[in-house]
């Protein structure tokens, strides 16, 4: 094999993966938006979600700045070194993150520091099968931590929230499976797909499940009652009324698929990967002499490219124009529903800075300013000048133990992430006069075309994800979902949808 040939390869691939959204996604994406009620906040974030896709289309650049951790599905025909696949892989996986394809995601689990190449213990994830065929077939999937975090396992029998008890059968899978999409919420960048695992152990159950996010959204199950729960879960999944990002509404799931596989008498596992709309996933068949691309996978039916960006939808309501620094008296005045747009200064802190900021004093005074739960991708030009390439927000809620007091302790007004926090947060919003902004999960160009520049970094020993950075920002759309009033509308949805789906407790299967 031409090795180099076969790395370039794999390049192209990682590159298709990150910037571009398959077909099969992207026709349930629109029929998603076709079918949302006009002026809600959640026709606003599937047109920005459109909108973002096209962006990224236009400009070579991650869907997302969560890029995850890359998981590569490789089948061999006998006699090809597998070793020297990995090699290549490993090097287009480099190089890529040097070049903002990738956003630099390994981490030591022991110390902390980032990798800044994505390489390292087990990343990226490299799986071989050997079979017959006389080509390679690569297939690669960029799941981020949001999505990967919904990911949940149930044993069985067990008993379930609003739904009660699920037995070791077909209706008991039904009910975990249902569970499965009421507890990711919006945390997951919802409206999702569902990979489902039935049997194995433990681990193996979740690769049974993370293989099923391999096949097409609109291929048909050849086991006729994996078929007819695939439909039963689509049909009834989105009546839970979750719907896009959580702001409620008609689409919460794009796509179910489900795979099966023996067990022991004593276990049985129901094992559910979720992946958010913004699902990378690519695959090609390479020639195992020149290296080189024969054919890209995911490409049946017709091209949606959004070529048309929609300003109506991405602006449903009118918007509250905030400056940092915001003074009390602003935030007090405004009220889950609205929607603000951000001009001027907000600062970076994920899970590192909220850490690092509980225990000392911050590098800026963020007295009114403005917390965006976000870990770019950056890239450094010649000048040494820093461009944001991805910046869409994080899941927002791995900062609840810290939030509420580090508002208080530094004056910050308002925090951005994605799918809400909980009540310790909701309670300091109340006290100390702050608000939560929900911005549109995924929607990484999107936001990085509102960052018009960066004034600066700190605690960049955290690793470029993690640290500081200083944004300055224009027309940065967010919608309120937690306000200093004790409103939350994330609790509402959590609390409808439980309501909704206790009326899938009866046997159906």
């Amino acid at each position: 094999m031409n090795i180099t040939h076969f790395e370039e390869s794999m390049y192209k691939l990682i590159v298709e993966a990150s910037t571009h959204l398959p077909k099969d996604v992207r026709r349930a994406v629109k029929a998603a938006k076709e079918k949302e009620n006009a002026g809600t906040s959640a026709a606003m974030s599937l047109a920005t979600i459109t909108n973002n896709i096209k962006m990224a289309d236009d400009q070579v650049s991650p869907i997302c700045q969560d890029t995850g951790l890359p998981t590569f599905k490789i089948k061999t025909p006998v006699g090809v070194n597998q070793l020297e696949l990995k090699t290549a892989i490993k090097n287009a996986i480099a190089l890529a993150t040097k070049n903002g394809k990738l956003r630099p995601n390994s981490v030591d689990s022991l110390t902390g520091e980032n990798s800044g190449d994505n390489l390292g213990g087990g990343t990226p994830v490299i799986k071989f099968d050997q079979w017959e065929k006389d080509y390679i077939e690569v297939r690669l999937i960029l799941k981020g931590g949001g999505c990967e975090n919904k990911n949940i396992q149930y044993s069985l029998p067990c008993e379930l929230e609003g739904l009660g008890r699920a037995g070791r059968d077909l209706d008991g899978i039904r009910k975990c499976i249902m569970h499965s999409v009421y507890q990711a919420q919006g945390q997951g960048c919802s409206a999702g797909f569902i990979g489902v695992g039935i049997g194995g152990d433990r681990s193996s159950g979740y690769d049974l499940a993370k293989e099923q996010l391999f096949r097409s959204v609109e291929d048909v199950n050849p086991n006729e009652d994996l078929r007819k729960l695939e439909e039963y879960v689509m049909e009834n999944a989105n009546k839970l009324g979750i719907g896009t990002m959580g702001f409620g509404g008609e689409a919460t799931l794009l796509g179910c698929k489900i795979g099966v596989m023996n067990r022991i008498p004593a276990s049985f596992y129901v094992s559910v990967a979720y992946n958010c709309w913004a699902f990378r996933r690519q695959g090609v068949a390479i020639d195992p002499l020149s290296g080189e691309i024969q054919e890209w996978m995911y490409q049946e039916g017709e091209l949606i490219d959004f070529a048309e960006k929609d300003e109506e939808g991405a602006s449903a309501k009118e918007a509250i124009t905030l400056q940092a620094p915001i003074s009390e008296e602003q935030i007090r005045s405004l009220k889950v529903g609205d929607v603000v747009q951000i001009n001027g200064m907000m600062y970076t802190g994920r899970d590192a800075i909220h850490k690092h900021l509980t225990d000392h004093e911050s590098p800026v005074d963020l007295n009114g300013q403005i917390v965006y739960h976000c870990g770019p991708v950056m890239l450094k030009d010649e000048e040494g000048v820093w461009h944001v390439k991805a910046a869409g927000p994080t899941t927002s809620i791995r900062e609840e133990p810290y939030q509420g007091d580090i508002m208080k302790k530094f004056g910050i007004r308002a925090v951005i992430g994605k799918g809400g926090m909980g009540p310790k947060t909701l309670a300091a919003l109340s006290e100390f006069g702050g608000v939560y902004l929900n911005a549109i999960g995924g929607a990484a160009q999107y936001y990085a075309d509102c960052i018009k520049s960066v004034e600066g970094v700190d605690l960049m020993q955290f690793g470029i994800p993690e640290a500081m950075w200083h944004l300055k920002v224009e027309g940065f759309t967010a919608v309120v979902t937690m306000d200093s009033h004790g409103n939350s509308l994330h609790a509402d949805v959590d609390k409808s949808s439980l309501e909704k789906l206790a009326q899938f407790k009866e046997r159906v299967f």
